[in-house]
């Protein structure tokens, strides 16, 4: 006789002696059992241990129960999703036509047994109708497990920063073990980027940064993807639960170069025995993970070396020359780290007729962006040492781009101002137009427009301003106001109202704008201040 130990069965039926029979005939066989005398009783019970998570693993109904019929408590077992799957078993002794059979299978159920009945008989379909279940459950379990694999893959790949990317990694390995995860991106600097997921509120630093040391250790010398268990004494505590010390599981996949380095981690369950399957989902996961961080690494490699680039020629704001006559600010921000890096820069430059400002924006993202920007920044800088004329200065610009650069066009505002008398002549070349703040909240742009550098275009004459002691001039580029799906016109209209409202001072001007739009850029921000000293 073949047991099956741990296996509960639900036995339905009003008449005790019948029920009692059913009963003996399924524990000799090793099952558990739980007899109830009507359908109503049934459901009760199975609303009792569905909240109690011990769901019985079969029911054997009897057709002729007083208060409904055996099909019906089937159909209403059925209607409830997290009790639809638990196999029923009709049986009668009345019931026993082939209509009968077919209301039972109509009505949701697995088989039907005429009794009496051989006790071969009755475990064997008990032990048929748990056999299916159980298949059917683990594969609606893997194709579950598959889809969050799947999910998780796509919101690793669409990850725009190692930071992202390992969080994004942690939550995905959380969903598909139903436990905390920790997961660690290692590039060649050796700087690890962490992301966790359902692990304590603060998260202890100095055992990440252990794990992390360790993760590095067990990669060293080794590519592809391989998982292993580090005992409690290695692993450090607090690393999934504050304070708690557990072994940890870990996967941990290397690039083929062994640069890069991914490590999925979550606590080893005690009672729990280890899936082959579990460990393969993990594998395709970090694989994945490994496969996502290498060109995010290498991006931000390059996006270092440009922002490095372009800060290095840029003066400090507190490096700038002494400009006689003006006083001036200047900001620079980089985009965030979701976005490469632009061509923004921003000068200030003594020519012999006034000071040169300008503010200009190499189109593009890019180390080439950047590196193009130094170029039209040193160009701008020599042409300053024997000519002032900004419309001179643009078009001159203009044909060095098409000279050494004729894929690539720029955008440049220069505006000469001569501090003794308040003259300003500005040459726009498809760049935001500076915009002149007024004593009393006055604020307009400047009417000055122009085509790009780099187009061959003819250049408009200046356009002339005067500005007074208590006036300001204010130049931007566009990412400080650029936002996906708003019109540019809009954002220059806010940008113009949030200036007017603005206190007084060219810091507080800078900083009070940058508040207002500057957070989290996805362009770079130059941005310079001016007034008559």
């Amino acid at each position: 006789m073949q047991h099956s130990s741990g296996t509960t069965v639900l036995v339905v039926d009003d008449v005790a002696a019948s029920r009692y029979a059913m009963g003996a005939v399924l524990q000799r066989a090793g099952h558990r059992v739980v007899p109830v005398a009507s359908g109503g009783e049934a459901l009760v019970e199975l609303d009792v241990r569905l909240r109690d998570g011990t769901l019985p693993d079969v029911a054997l109904v009897d057709v002729g129960l007083p208060d409904m019929s055996g099909f019906e408590l089937c159909r209403r077992v059925r209607a409830q999703p997290p009790m639809a799957a638990l196999p029923v078993v009709h049986f009668s002794a009345a019931a026993t036509a082939p209509v009968d059979r077919c209301r039972g299978l109509d009505a949701g159920g697995d088989a039907y047994l005429t009794v009496p009945a051989e006790p071969r008989e009755i475990q064997a379909v008990v032990r048929a109708a748990v056999r299916g279940a159980r298949r059917a459950t683990g594969a609606e379990t893997a194709v579950h497990r598959l889809t969050l694999l799947a999910e998780a893959v796509i919101t690793v790949q669409a990850a725009r920063c190692p930071r992202e990317l390992a969080t994004a990694a942690a939550e995905g390995t959380a969903r598909l073990t139903a436990s905390p995860a920790v997961v660690f991106v290692v590039g060649p600097d050796g700087e690890p980027y962490r992301g966790t997921a359902r692990g304590p509120a603060e998260a202890d630093g100095d055992a990440h940064q252990a794990a992390a040391r360790l993760v590095t250790r067990l990669a060293e010398g080794r590519t592809g993807v391989h998982t292993t268990v580090v005992p409690a004494p290695l692993w450090p505590a607090g690393v999934f639960r504050a304070g708690v010390e557990e072994d940890a599981r870990v996967t941990v996949a290397t690039a083929q170069d062994g640069r890069t380095t991914v490590c999925l981690a979550t606590p080893v369950r005690r009672t729990a025995v280890g899936d082959p399957a579990d460990d393969g989902l993990r594998a395709r996961l970090a694989q994945a993970t490994a496969l996502a961080a290498e060109p995010l690494l290498m991006y931000r490699v390059e996006r270092h070396v440009a922002l490095t680039l372009q800060r290095s020629f840029l003066p400090r704001p507190h490096k700038l020359p002494h400009l006689p006559g003006v006083d001036i600010v200047v900001r620079y921000v980089p985009a965030s780290e979701q976005t490469e890096i632009g061509g923004d820069f921003y000068a200030a430059l003594r020519t012999r007729d006034g000071i040169l400002t300008a503010v200009g924006d190499v189109v593009g993202h890019s180390l080439d962006a950047a590196t193009v920007m130094v170029e039209i920044r040193h160009a701008l800088r020599a042409y300053c040492v024997d000519e002032s004329d900004p419309v001179v200065l643009a078009t001159r610009l203009d044909r060095m781009l098409q000279e050494y650069h004729p894929d690539v066009t720029a955008t440049v505002c220069l505006a000469l101002v001569d501090p003794g008398s308040g003259r300003v002549r500005i040459a726009n070349a498809g760049h935001i137009p500076p915009l002149i703040l007024r004593a009393g909240g006055d604020a307009r742009y400047a009417d000055a427009c122009g085509p790009l550098l780099g187009l061959g275009l003819e250049r408009p004459p200046a356009t002339e301003c005067r500005l007074h002691r208590t006036d300001r001039l204010l130049m931007v580029t566009d990412g400080l106001i650029e936002t996906r799906g708003i019109p540019i016109t809009t954002s220059m209209d806010q940008l113009r109202t949030a200036a007017a409202d603005a206190p007084p001072g060219l810091d507080t001007l800078c900083d009070v704008l940058l508040g207002c739009f500057g957070r989290d850029p996805e362009d770079d921000i130059a941005m310079l201040a001016l007034r008559l000293g």
